[in-house]
Protein backbone atom coordinates (compact mmCIF):
# COMPACT_ATOMS: atom_id res chain seq x y z
CA UNK A 1 0.00 0.00 0.00
CA UNK A 2 1.33 3.43 -1.06
CA UNK A 3 1.43 5.74 1.92
CA UNK A 4 2.40 9.61 1.91
CA UNK A 5 5.36 10.39 3.29
CA UNK A 6 5.95 13.94 4.50
CA UNK A 7 9.41 16.08 4.25
CA UNK A 8 10.89 19.22 5.94
CA UNK A 9 13.68 20.77 3.66
CA UNK A 10 15.86 22.61 5.05
CA UNK A 11 17.52 25.86 3.92
CA UNK A 12 19.16 28.76 5.94
CA UNK A 13 17.40 27.22 9.14
CA UNK A 14 13.92 27.95 7.84
CA UNK A 15 11.93 25.42 6.24
CA UNK A 16 11.16 26.00 2.16
CA UNK A 17 10.08 24.30 -0.91
CA UNK A 18 12.83 24.75 -3.67
CA UNK A 19 12.66 23.55 -7.19
CA UNK A 20 15.05 20.76 -6.95
CA UNK A 21 17.29 21.85 -10.10
CA UNK A 22 17.67 25.34 -8.81
CA UNK A 23 20.23 24.78 -5.91
CA UNK A 24 23.85 25.80 -6.28
CA UNK A 25 26.68 26.21 -4.18
CA UNK A 26 26.53 30.00 -5.86
CA UNK A 27 23.19 30.36 -4.85
CA UNK A 28 22.71 32.50 -8.40
CA UNK A 29 19.38 31.19 -9.88
CA UNK A 30 17.64 29.78 -6.80
CA UNK A 31 13.65 29.55 -7.25
CA UNK A 32 11.83 29.07 -3.92
CA UNK A 33 8.17 28.48 -3.92
CA UNK A 34 7.37 28.32 -0.38
CA UNK A 35 9.35 30.00 3.02
CA UNK A 36 7.47 28.49 6.41
CA UNK A 37 6.68 31.15 9.09
CA UNK A 38 6.34 28.14 11.50
CA UNK A 39 9.82 26.80 12.86
CA UNK A 40 10.58 23.12 11.75
CA UNK A 41 9.67 21.54 15.20
CA UNK A 42 6.26 22.40 14.58
CA UNK A 43 6.27 20.48 11.44
CA UNK A 44 7.50 17.48 12.98
CA UNK A 45 5.04 17.97 16.02
CA UNK A 46 2.37 18.18 13.46
CA UNK A 47 3.49 14.85 11.69
CA UNK A 48 3.94 13.21 14.81
CA UNK A 49 0.60 14.25 16.12
CA UNK A 50 -1.14 12.91 12.98
CA UNK A 51 1.67 9.77 13.59
CA UNK A 52 3.22 10.21 10.05
CA UNK A 53 6.26 8.16 10.51
CA UNK A 54 9.12 7.92 8.30
CA UNK A 55 9.22 11.41 6.62
CA UNK A 56 12.45 12.94 6.11
CA UNK A 57 13.81 15.92 7.17
CA UNK A 58 16.80 17.35 4.58
CA UNK A 59 19.73 20.01 5.07
CA UNK A 60 19.64 21.67 1.87
CA UNK A 61 23.24 22.94 2.36
CA UNK A 62 25.36 24.87 5.61
CA UNK A 63 23.09 26.69 8.47
CA UNK A 64 20.51 24.05 8.76
CA UNK A 65 22.43 21.59 12.08
CA UNK A 66 20.17 23.74 14.77
CA UNK A 67 16.42 23.17 12.77
CA UNK A 68 17.19 19.84 12.26
CA UNK A 69 18.05 19.21 15.42
CA UNK A 70 14.76 20.90 16.63
CA UNK A 71 12.87 18.96 14.52
CA UNK A 72 14.03 15.67 15.56
CA UNK A 73 13.58 16.75 19.13
CA UNK A 74 10.27 17.38 18.51
CA UNK A 75 9.98 13.49 17.35
CA UNK A 76 12.76 11.75 18.85
CA UNK A 77 13.19 8.50 16.67
CA UNK A 78 9.91 9.11 14.39
CA UNK A 79 12.14 11.14 11.13
CA UNK A 80 14.77 10.62 8.87
CA UNK A 81 18.00 12.99 8.78
CA UNK A 82 19.79 13.28 5.56
CA UNK A 83 21.93 16.28 3.74
CA UNK A 84 25.80 16.07 4.79
CA UNK A 85 25.84 12.35 6.03
CA UNK A 86 29.03 10.46 6.09
CA UNK A 87 30.46 8.09 8.33
CA UNK A 88 31.80 10.71 10.96
CA UNK A 89 28.43 12.83 11.19
CA UNK A 90 26.19 9.59 10.65
CA UNK A 91 25.89 8.15 14.97
CA UNK A 92 25.96 11.73 16.05
CA UNK A 93 22.71 12.27 14.56
CA UNK A 94 21.07 9.10 15.47
CA UNK A 95 22.17 10.12 18.73
CA UNK A 96 20.48 13.53 18.39
CA UNK A 97 17.06 11.59 17.65
CA UNK A 98 16.81 10.40 14.34
CA UNK A 99 15.47 6.82 13.49
CA UNK A 100 17.36 6.74 10.21
CA UNK A 101 19.79 8.56 8.33
CA UNK A 102 20.06 9.27 4.51
CA UNK A 103 22.86 9.46 2.39
CA UNK A 104 23.67 10.30 -1.19
CA UNK A 105 26.67 12.60 -2.43
CA UNK A 106 29.16 10.70 0.30
CA UNK A 107 29.02 7.45 -1.56
CA UNK A 108 30.32 8.98 -4.69
CA UNK A 109 33.21 10.59 -4.01
CA UNK A 110 34.77 12.23 -7.44
CA UNK A 111 31.37 11.17 -9.34
CA UNK A 112 31.76 7.52 -8.96
CA UNK A 113 29.75 5.07 -6.47
CA UNK A 114 32.47 3.71 -3.18
CA UNK A 115 31.14 0.49 -2.19
CA UNK A 116 33.59 0.94 0.77
CA UNK A 117 31.84 4.00 1.70
CA UNK A 118 28.56 2.60 2.07
CA UNK A 119 29.62 -0.47 4.35
CA UNK A 120 31.36 1.69 6.35
CA UNK A 121 28.24 3.70 6.95
CA UNK A 122 26.57 0.29 7.57
CA UNK A 123 28.75 -0.33 9.81
CA UNK A 124 28.54 2.71 12.33
CA UNK A 125 25.01 2.76 12.43
CA UNK A 126 23.76 -0.84 11.15
CA UNK A 127 21.68 -1.63 8.02
CA UNK A 128 18.04 -0.64 9.67
CA UNK A 129 19.54 2.66 10.22
CA UNK A 130 20.41 3.49 7.30
CA UNK A 131 18.86 5.42 3.99
CA UNK A 132 19.97 5.32 0.99
CA UNK A 133 18.99 8.45 -1.34
CA UNK A 134 19.69 7.43 -5.01
CA UNK A 135 18.06 10.78 -6.40
CA UNK A 136 18.35 11.00 -10.50
CA UNK A 137 18.00 12.85 -13.47
CA UNK A 138 16.92 11.35 -16.82
CA UNK A 139 19.41 10.18 -19.49
CA UNK A 140 19.06 9.06 -23.01
CA UNK A 141 18.85 5.60 -21.73
CA UNK A 142 16.90 5.93 -18.24
CA UNK A 143 17.95 7.51 -15.44
CA UNK A 144 21.61 8.62 -13.68
CA UNK A 145 22.20 9.53 -10.01
CA UNK A 146 22.59 13.01 -9.44
CA UNK A 147 24.82 14.04 -6.51
CA UNK A 148 25.79 17.56 -5.12
CA UNK A 149 22.39 19.31 -4.99
CA UNK A 150 21.90 17.11 -8.67
CA UNK A 151 23.97 19.18 -10.32
CA UNK A 152 26.35 16.82 -10.59
CA UNK A 153 25.73 13.37 -12.71
CA UNK A 154 27.65 10.26 -12.16
CA UNK A 155 27.21 7.38 -14.40
CA UNK A 156 26.11 5.15 -11.60
CA UNK A 157 22.60 3.60 -13.30
CA UNK A 158 19.17 3.38 -11.73
CA UNK A 159 18.49 -0.26 -12.83
CA UNK A 160 17.42 -3.92 -10.83
CA UNK A 161 21.38 -4.69 -10.86
CA UNK A 162 22.68 -1.35 -8.82
CA UNK A 163 19.35 -1.17 -6.51
CA UNK A 164 20.18 -4.92 -5.56
CA UNK A 165 23.58 -3.89 -4.97
CA UNK A 166 22.95 -1.28 -2.66
CA UNK A 167 20.03 -2.25 -0.76
CA UNK A 168 22.05 -4.95 0.69
CA UNK A 169 23.20 -1.99 2.94
CA UNK A 170 20.41 -0.29 3.79
CA UNK A 171 16.96 -0.80 4.97
CA UNK A 172 15.12 1.75 2.52
CA UNK A 173 15.98 3.89 -0.68
CA UNK A 174 14.70 7.66 -1.30
CA UNK A 175 14.26 8.84 -4.34
CA UNK A 176 14.15 12.18 -5.60
CA UNK A 177 12.91 12.57 -9.78
CA UNK A 178 16.07 16.08 -9.86
CA UNK A 179 14.00 16.88 -13.21
CA UNK A 180 10.25 17.24 -11.88
CA UNK A 181 10.99 18.23 -8.49
CA UNK A 182 8.99 21.45 -7.09
CA UNK A 183 7.59 21.90 -10.29
CA UNK A 184 4.07 20.49 -9.60
CA UNK A 185 3.46 18.96 -13.17
CA UNK A 186 3.46 15.14 -12.25
CA UNK A 187 5.51 12.39 -11.34
CA UNK A 188 7.79 10.89 -13.23
CA UNK A 189 5.07 7.40 -13.93
CA UNK A 190 7.62 5.33 -15.74
CA UNK A 191 10.16 5.70 -12.70
CA UNK A 192 8.13 4.73 -9.85
CA UNK A 193 6.98 1.60 -12.34
CA UNK A 194 10.82 0.69 -12.38
CA UNK A 195 11.05 1.32 -8.55
CA UNK A 196 8.52 -0.37 -8.13
CA UNK A 197 9.87 -3.96 -9.94
CA UNK A 198 13.22 -3.29 -9.32
CA UNK A 199 13.67 -2.09 -5.38
CA UNK A 200 14.14 -4.90 -3.21
CA UNK A 201 13.39 -2.70 -0.14
CA UNK A 202 10.87 -0.15 0.47
CA UNK A 203 11.35 2.46 -1.50
CA UNK A 204 9.80 6.52 -1.61
CA UNK A 205 9.52 8.73 -4.52
CA UNK A 206 9.58 12.29 -5.06
CA UNK A 207 9.09 14.94 -7.56
CA UNK A 208 6.50 16.49 -9.25
CA UNK A 209 3.25 15.16 -7.49
CA UNK A 210 0.53 17.52 -7.87
CA UNK A 211 -3.09 16.42 -6.67
CA UNK A 212 -3.91 13.83 -4.48
CA UNK A 213 -4.30 11.96 -7.71
CA UNK A 214 -0.77 11.35 -7.40
CA UNK A 215 -1.09 9.34 -4.81
CA UNK A 216 -3.32 7.09 -6.24
CA UNK A 217 -1.85 6.53 -9.57
CA UNK A 218 1.88 6.07 -7.80
CA UNK A 219 -0.59 3.11 -5.82
CA UNK A 220 -1.43 2.36 -9.04
CA UNK A 221 1.74 2.07 -10.86
CA UNK A 222 3.54 0.26 -8.34
CA UNK A 223 1.31 -2.04 -6.85
CA UNK A 224 1.95 -0.42 -3.42
CA UNK A 225 5.23 -0.79 -3.55
CA UNK A 226 6.40 2.65 -3.26
CA UNK A 227 5.47 5.66 -0.86
CA UNK A 228 5.36 9.24 -2.28
CA UNK A 229 6.61 12.60 -1.10
CA UNK A 230 4.47 15.79 -1.94
CA UNK A 231 6.32 19.21 -1.35
CA UNK A 232 5.37 22.25 -3.12
CA UNK A 233 1.51 21.26 -4.07
CA UNK A 234 0.79 20.67 -0.60
CA UNK A 235 -1.45 22.83 1.04
CA UNK A 236 0.79 23.33 4.72
CA UNK A 237 3.69 24.89 1.88
CA UNK A 238 1.76 27.01 0.48
CA UNK A 239 0.35 25.27 -2.31
CA UNK A 240 -3.18 24.55 -4.08
CA UNK A 241 -3.01 21.25 -5.14
CA UNK A 242 -3.28 18.84 -2.36
CA UNK A 243 -4.63 19.47 1.03
CA UNK A 244 -2.51 18.11 4.13
CA UNK A 245 -5.13 16.59 5.57
CA UNK A 246 -6.34 14.39 2.42
CA UNK A 247 -3.11 13.11 2.75
CA UNK A 248 -3.39 12.43 6.13
CA UNK A 249 -6.91 10.52 5.50
CA UNK A 250 -5.19 9.16 2.95
CA UNK A 251 -2.96 6.77 5.06
CA UNK A 252 -5.56 5.90 7.81
CA UNK A 253 -7.99 4.48 4.57
CA UNK A 254 -4.34 3.15 3.89
CA UNK A 255 -3.84 1.43 7.10
CA UNK A 256 -6.89 0.41 7.67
Amino acid sequence: MTLFRPCIDLHGGQVKQIVGGSLRDDGQGLRTNFVAAQPPAWFAQRYRDDRLAGGHVIKLGPGNDQAAREALAAWPDGLHLGGGIDAASAPGWIAAGAQKVIVTSWLFPDGAFAPERLAALERVVGRDRLVVDLSCRRTADGWCVAIDRWQRLTAFAIDQANLCRVARSCSELLIHAADVEGLCQGIDGELVERLADWSPVPCTYAGGARSLDDLALVNELSGGRVDVTIGSALDLFGGSGVRYADCVAWNRRQQG
